[in-house]
Parts: structure tokens; C-alpha cells; sequence
């Protein structure tokens, strides 16, 4: 059990990793993610502020997404180690993980994005946005976990 949780907190960093490369302003998804958020609506000072106010948060803010993301990572780890254990192998017990992903993680982005506040002309862009980013953070982590079981 200790493997299992070690490998979690090492999965939640790479869940980390992928999300602040993922949703920053250099990459294409990033810049979508502010559009959903409003920011391109926002004068440069309004901007500047709300910049300042998330940099004064930063630290609560990422702790909080790393105790979210743990959960995932925890899921991902424990189909990852209790399959292999059990003879299943790797690919299939990572078809396991896709299979949670497009059962759970994808009709819940879908949901926020369909009932959500979020601007219809970029809504199905989010969504696939989105869920992209979890299935990568989802197989690295089951990758990460293939080479210690």
C-alpha cells in the first residue's frame, strides 16, 4: 500500500506538470482556457488585477489541486498495481483507466461545459480541450506506474 501512495503523490506532480504546461498563456489550450474564463473580455488593468489577486492565492490554490488531483492519480495507480499484480496486462489495465476516464471524467467535463456559463462559439473546443488534458495526465501516470509494478 505504501507503493500505491508514494506512486499517487508522485502522479498528482505529474498531474500538476501536464495542467500548468497545459493551461498556460503560451499554448493554444491556455490561451482557450482564458477566453472561457473571460479574460479576453477584461481591460489590461482589470487583467493586472485579477493577475495580482491569483498570484496572492496561488499557493492555497495549487494545494487544492493537488489534493483533487491525488484522488485521480490514487484511482489510476491502484487499477495500474492491483491488475498487473493480478496478471492483467499493462495495456489492458490501461484500457481499465481509458475506460473510467470515458465513463466518468468525460460526461462530467461535458456537463460543465454544457451548463456552464461558457461562451457557445468556444464550448465544444473546452470540452475537447479538457478532456484531452485528462486522458494524457491520466496515461502518463499509468505509464509512471508501469515502471515501478
Amino acid at each position: 500500500m505504501t507503493t500505491i501512495f508514494i506512486l499517487s503523490l508522485a502522479g498528482a506532480v505529474i498531474s500538476a506538470a501536464v495542467g500548468t504546461f497545459w493551461y498556460s498563456n503560451k499554448t493554444p489550450m491556455g490561451r482557450l482556457h482564458m477566453t472561457y474564463l473571460g479574460f479576453d473580455k477584461l481591460s489590461p488593468e482589470e487583467q493586472q488585477q485579477k493577475i495580482a489577486l491569483g498570484k496572492s492565492m496561488m499557493g492555497k490554490m495549487y494545494a487544492g489541486q493537488l489534493a483533487l488531483s491525488f484522488l485521480t492519480s490514487f484511482a489510476t495507480v491502484f487499477i495500474i498495481v492491483e491488475s498487473v499484480r493480478n496478471q492483467v496486462p499493462f495495456l489492458l489495465a490501461a484500457g481499465f483507466v481509458v475506460f473510467n476516464w470515458l465513463c466518468f471524467m468525460v460526461p462530467s467535463v461535458g456537463g460543465q461545459v454544457l451548463w456552464g456559463n461558457v461562451d457557445r462559439s468556444i464550448a465544444w473546443k473546452k470540452f475537447f480541450s479538457d478532456i484531452t488534458s485528462s486522458l494524457i495526465t491520466l496515461l502518463l501516470i499509468a505509464l509512471m506506474t508501469s515502471f515501478f509494478v
